[in-house]
């Protein structure tokens, strides 16, 4: 019996620019490792990165920190880690200076948008819903009462097992919905909302546990006591989720509604009035021990980008009772303010003064020859590259030279270069090819500034 490869079960995940940062990298006591949770150097502005423990304790809200340094320094690495040592469940909310800039909504409003997003909200609920173990789950069609060939859904029989007993539910069409959504098959673990109807899949019965699966499943026990019972379900949402919630609610079904929302515009505003409503809600939903503030992270790069507009607003935004920790970042040293009548005055890092005394400043250095061959060396075992010594060793000079970015971009065309010979390896002769067909900033400006020298003209 020949058994072969089961193809395209698993799904793949995309590599992005900062996949392999899992964290700080720091040690018990606070200090970093040289070498440690993807992060390569850097090892001052990582146990800076003591401010962690300070969001963790809800003893920094409403303040800022300020990640300065050259380009290709590890600062949106050093955000990222911070937001993956806070863990999944508080918000992370990324956005660059130039987003603000938009010809639909006003500047302030993608701010306050964005601090919206960064700000979570726990909320504790007593449910009653029908739990346990799927035993069945049969839809049972009928004639679509509009005519033609095809079938409606008109309901569906889903079975439920506890430890105590066995039940069968004849659900609404809509439930059915939900559970294609949650991928819910026989043998899952689930609960319905009784009011709402909504599905949660929480795991795969732990009867199966001896199955061979391709893909690892989280196994649970099956439930036990009554299937319909009281449950304490934590939901995890947003204030800028119960703005638009707010903002958009559901219009009828005759034709003046369907118009009006067809005739919407794509972006519309959320008034201040119907966040400060929102915000009284959720004060008194956290005064009765019903939620939970949450105060996430909001990382704006390239703040310099921002006009002195923004600034101020963002001054008054940082003193909000409601405020999210706020970690800017830029490369610039002393330029001037965007927005300003008098742009030959220079400020640090573009910003006022007054805004960067509330500001924590964390500096990032450059990367030595060995830091950038061992980020290199990170990089192609994420990529899932094979990459030769001496390939990695000029590679390393070449982003020495350059820069460390220029370096990590001449991975993937290397690889297609070997590809086309037929290696499965990258070598140094594949990199100094892909080297010459590519240009870095340095080389395309000097090519550039000489194509541009003056020429005669002769005229006959």
């Amino acid at each position: 019996m020949q058994i072969e490869e089961v193809k395209g079960t698993t799904k793949e995940q995309r590599v992005a620019t900062h996949s392999h940062i899992r964290g700080l990298g720091l040690k018990p006591d606070g200090t970093a490792e040289p070498v440690s949770s993807g992060f390569v150097g850097q090892e001052e502005a990582r146990e800076a990165g003591i401010v962690v423990d300070l969001i963790k304790s809800k003893r920094f809200a409403g303040r800022a920190v300020l990640l300065a340094g050259g380009p290709g320094t590890g600062k949106t690495a050093l955000a990222y880690a911070i937001s993956q040592e806070l863990g999944p469940r508080v918000p992370f909310c990324p956005m660059v200076g130039s987003e603000v800039y938009s010809s639909e909504i006003k500047k302030t409003e993608v701010l306050m948008e964005n601090f919206r997003r960064a700000i979570g909200l726990r909320v504790k609920e007593i449910k009653e819903v029908y739990e346990g173990e799927v035993t069945e789950l049969t839809p049972e069609e009928t004639e679509n009462p509009l005519g033609g060939y095809g079938k409606t859904i008109s309901r569906v029989v889903v079975g439920l097992k506890t430890t105590k007993g066995t039940s069968q539910f004849h659900m609404d069409p809509s439930i059915y919905e939900s559970l294609l959504k949650e991928k819910v098959s026989v043998g899952d673990v689930i609960y319905i909302e009784a009011n709402t109807g909504t599905v949660k899949r929480v795991g795969r019965s732990d009867a199966y546990a001896t199955e061979y699966d391709l893909e690892s499943e989280e196994y649970v026990p099956v439930p036990k006591g009554d299937i319909l019972k009281r449950r304490e379900i934590i939901q995890d949402v947003t204030l800028h989720d119960l703005d638009v919630a707010n903002a958009r609610p559901q219009g009828g079904q005759d034709i003046i509604s369907m118009m009006g929302q067809l005739m919407k515009p794509k972006k519309t505003e959320i008034t201040d009035k119907l966040r400060r409503e929102i915000n009284k809600v959720v004060n008194k939903y956290i005064e009765q021990g019903t939620a939970e503030l949450v105060p996430g992270v909001l990382f704006v790069d390239e703040v310099h980008m921002l006009d002195i507009e923004c600034f101020t607003y963002l001054n008054r935004a940082l003193e909000s009772t409601i405020s999210p920790i706020v970690i800017f970042a830029t490369n610039r040293g002393m330029c001037s303010i965007r927005g300003t009548d008098d742009e030959e005055n220079k400020a640090p890092h573009g910003m006022p003064s007054d805004l960067l005394d509330r500001l924590l400043i964390i500096r990032t250095g450059n990367y030595s020859l060995k830091e950038i061959e061992i980020i290199l060396d990170v990089r192609a075992k994420v990529e899932g590259l094979k990459l030769h010594a001496d390939a990695l060793n000029y590679l390393s000079e070449r982003g020495h030279q350059t820069s460390l970015r220029f370096a990590i971009q001449l991975l993937t065309p290397a690889r297609v270069l070997a590809d086309i010979q037929g290696r499965d390896e990258i070598l140094k002769e594949d990199v100094e090819a892909t080297s010459d067909l590519f240009l870095d900033a340095t080389q395309s400006v000097s090519q550039l500034e000489q194509s541009q020298q003056p020429t005669s003209v002769f005229i006959q």
